[in-house]
């Protein structure tokens, strides 16, 4: 058996400041190479972590032979392209969200990933993955809330709503950008995930705030074709843990105030909250005042910042290692293609939704 597997990222935002610093962390992981589509920047995050190869052609970092693992942090126009081309090549795939840009590439991207079930293919949903969402998972499924009623997604962060930020891929409906992708996938995985059941209807309001952004190193505008607000209301289907379940979301990219990133699900018995580090307050329906629970968050690498994202992805990729190493092709709780497929079809619906402005039941 290999004591190391050999790692490709393509991309160089979000992995420069997660994904590289977790899995060099690890010592049973090293990263072989680095592809960005700017050599400047490929060349400047391979220096910066001490990686031996880098490109501004990904696939010379899929072809290589010391490569096990892919992962894709591109925007997601590339990931139906990108995901095909390492699945030919035999590699393990991490995929970042969303998965594709509508149920058509999600669906050819399962099936291929099917054929080859040998290799381990993966949505980068790490969220699932921080102590705290495990946590509140088994307590869901110990029956501390009852049946589930009703489920709450708050997600705040003011990052973009700086009108002087530069138009880049977030800004671009043809790349796959916004609110509703970024992070609205997150929201229905994890819906998903801790129901154990799936979106049926779903009515959505898009909207973009900040309509114009200049043109990096120029005196132009242009225009915003993206959300950068996103509000959701949700019917599930049934399961074993909710009884006839709604949901609703707020997201926003633009508005002030402090950093919010939390779910809350209200059950017969009480209700739980879990914040954006996997904190977790528990309340019920007696007492109705939320109560903070003790336990360990879990660490973060050198590098990362210290939030849930972090610790997260921290758990993951050490999922991911082990798996490959041991020859699995499955990870407990990672999000699947199939289950990225299914997020892809509630982003489809909630688009149709805001076009049409009703109600959309899923088939």
């Amino acid at each position: 058996m290999k004591e190391k597997i050999g790692i490709g990222i393509i991309g160089t935002g979000f992995a420069r400041r997660t994904q590289i610093p977790a899995f060099i962390a690890l010592e049973k992981a090293e990263i072989k190479s680095v592809a960005s589509g700017s050599l400047e920047n490929a060349e400047s995050t391979a220096k910066e972590f001490g990686i031996e190869h880098w490109t501004n052609d990904w696939k010379e970092t899929v072809k290589r032979a010391d490569v096990d693992l892919i992962c894709i942090t591109t925007p997601p126009n590339l990931h139906l392209e990108m995901t095909l081309f390492a699945l030919e090549n035999s590699k393990h795939i991490l995929c970042e969200k969303p998965m594709a840009m509508n149920v058509t590439e999600a669906a050819e991207m399962t099936v291929k990933a099917k054929e080859k079930s040998d290799l381990l293919t993966i949505i980068d949903h790490e969220l699932r993955f921080t102590n705290g969402r495990m946590k509140a998972f088994e307590m869901i499924r110990e029956g501390k809330l009852g049946k589930i009623r009703h489920a709450k997604y708050h997600f705040n962060n003011a990052a973009r709503g700086n009108k002087d930020l530069p138009w880049n891929w977030w800004s671009d409906e043809e790349q796959g950008g916004g609110a509703l992708g970024a992070i609205g996938s997150h929201v229905i995985d994890t819906f998903h995930w801790f129901l154990g059941a799936r979106t049926k209807s779903v009515f959505c309001q898009l909207h973009t705030h900040i309509k114009e952004r200049p043109v990096k190193n120029s005196n132009e505008q242009r225009e915003v074709t993206t959300d950068d607000e996103t509000l959701l209301i949700l019917r599930f289907s049934e399961s074993s843990l909710i009884e006839d379940a709604t949901a609703s979301v707020s997201i926003s990219m633009v508005e002030a105030g402090s950093y919010r990133n939390a779910v809350e699900f209200f059950g017969e018995k009480g209700a739980i909250r879990i914040e954006d580090g996997g904190e977790i307050f528990l309340t019920d329906t007696k007492e109705n005042t939320w109560e903070k629970i003790d336990f360990d968050l879990g660490k973060v690498a050198s590098g990362m910042a210290v939030n849930g994202w972090s610790r997260g992805f921290v758990n993951i990729a050490d999922k991911i290692t082990s798996a490959i190493l041991e020859g699995e092709s499955k990870v407990e709780h990672a999000a699947t293609f199939e289950d990225g497929l299914a997020v892809q079809k509630v982003l489809d619906a909630a688009r149709e939704s805001d076009e049409k402005g009703c109600v959309v039941e899923m088939v």
